[in-house]
């Protein structure tokens, strides 16, 4: 998603992100987030992907990934945000927050890791 605002205009993209309510479990967070700044409902089972703390401001952002639901269509949900789109991993390597970028590797890795398991349950069945 990309921030609104003519101050951001020229901002980085970023994933949903948020502080979480008082006693709300950080999974609970990202699907919330999610839903507020995306109008996407995200249901299924979440993969930690860890945390990332920005450079500047220190903020620690907690990120969390799941399939798509089926049929899902991001849209700009929120006055917080101008652009809300599934993007591809190289073009999103190009325009998301530089602070967020370790979050694009640990995707990819778990995804590498997630397809050598399905091939290997493949192989043995």
């Amino acid at each position: 998603m990309h921030p609104a605002g003519n101050y951001n205009r020229r901002a980085p993209w970023g994933i949903p992100k948020g502080a979480p309510d008082p006693d709300e479990p950080l999974e609970e967070t990202a699907r919330r987030e999610t839903l507020e700044e995306t109008g996407v409902l995200v249901a299924g089972q979440l993969v930690d992907l860890g945390h990332v703390d920005y450079t500047r401001s220190k903020k620690r952002v907690h990120a969390f990934a799941a399939p798509a639901p089926e049929g899902a269509a991001p849209r700009c949900a929120s006055w917080e945000v101008d652009k809300a789109e599934f993007i591809e991993i190289t073009r999103a390597r190009r325009i998301i927050h530089p602070d967020q970028a370790a979050l694009l590797d640990r995707l990819q890795r778990y995804l590498q890791l997630d397809l050598g398991q399905a091939e290997a349950e493949k192989t043995t069945a």
